[in-house]
């Protein structure tokens, strides 16, 4: 039974170059006839490539790489399902606590270059 998996498997990445190669054809036709059809409606020019771009995935996800690719962004949707998001109140208090802490930090350096300017001036002998 693994055998056959296994062979299929390699059968399909035999052919990955294949249909990576579509792919490709497949983005430059349709960049080049958005090109050249610039004059036709944009909703339809629109519509043809959503149509384009869900055959493009179609075709990648038959590879082992876009196999991958969709196992990882499977993988992603769940880690993202585990996250505790912050309440509102959370987020308020979070974000007055930076702007705070910005504040304070622009004061001391804007007392820092007063103070150096002050003290740059009075070594030059350009006070006023």
């Amino acid at each position: 039974m693994a055998s056959k998996s296994s062979n299929a498997q390699q059968q399909s990445g035999r052919l990955d170059w294949f249909k990576w190669l579509i792919v490709v054809i497949l983005v430059c036709a349709g960049i080049f006839a958005n090109y050249y059809y610039s004059s036709v409606a944009w909703a339809i020019r629109a519509a043809v490539g959503i149509v384009l771009l869900v055959i493009l995935i179609a075709i990648a996800l038959q590879t082992v790489k876009g196999q991958k690719a969709w196992g990882f962004i499977k993988g992603g949707r769940a880690e993202l399902r585990k996250v505790v998001w912050p309440t509102r109140q959370e987020t308020v208090q979070t974000t007055v606590i930076v702007v705070v802490m910005v504040v304070i930090a622009a004061l001391v350096l804007w007392g820092l270059d007063s103070l150096f300017m002050w003290a740059v001036a009075w070594l030059t002998g350009q006070r006023g």
